[in-house]
């Protein structure tokens, strides 16, 4: 594809290597020739760069697949996962997985992005059902919008929820944002 064609989100090689598209400006100054500016991420190391494209310069985007797995379990080596479609199984590392380690439950499923046969990125559910097993007593008085107070969901991990919430109900909460949707009924 053109460097013309690059957006926000790309997965391109350069010098060889996969790099992620974090940013870019398409520039035409002038009198010169047009450009575009990016900042990419290496995608093996973890390191980020600015590079300038000739806007009619050739760059090679790289082929991603989206899979649909399943959360098998987890332990210190990472998340360990299932194909939905072949039953085959792999572990996500968790320098990949991170801080969402925590949302990732047994039997739950979520899209992962693969380059070359290894996961490089993935998306949790929008939403989730979990429990409340500690917070602080219940306001009766309290609305949705009055304030907030933090509460430990089943996962470990905490959000704050409206002042009506008790310990044992059931919520939504969004795991992208973690952030208090509405209570389960």
């Amino acid at each position: 594809m053109k460097a013309n064609d690059i957006r926000k989100g790309n997965v391109i090689y350069y010098e060889g290597k996969p790099h992620l598209v974090m940013d870019f400006t398409h520039r035409t100054p002038g009198n010169l020739r047009a450009f575009v500016q990016v900042r990419l991420r290496n995608l093996t190391t973890g390191m980020s760069l600015d590079h300038r494209f000739s806007a009619t310069e050739t760059v090679e985007e790289a082929r991603l697949d989206t899979r649909t797995m399943q959360v098998l379990y987890a332990d210190g080596a990472g998340v360990h996962v299932m194909d939905a479609q072949t039953y085959e199984q792999y572990t996500l590392d968790a320098d990949l997985v991170g801080d969402d380690a925590a949302w990732m439950l047994p039997e739950m499923s979520f899209d992962a992005v693969w380059l070359e046969g290894k996961p490089i990125s993935f998306t949790l559910p929008a939403s989730m059902e979990l429990e409340i097993v500690e917070t602080a007593p219940a306001m009766k008085t309290a609305t949705k919008n009055a304030s907030s107070k933090p509460a430990v969901l089943s996962n470990g991990v905490t959000v704050n929820v409206p002042e009506f919430v008790e310990t044992g109900e059931r919520v939504r909460v969004n795991p992208r944002e973690r952030a208090y949707i509405e209570r389960v009924k």
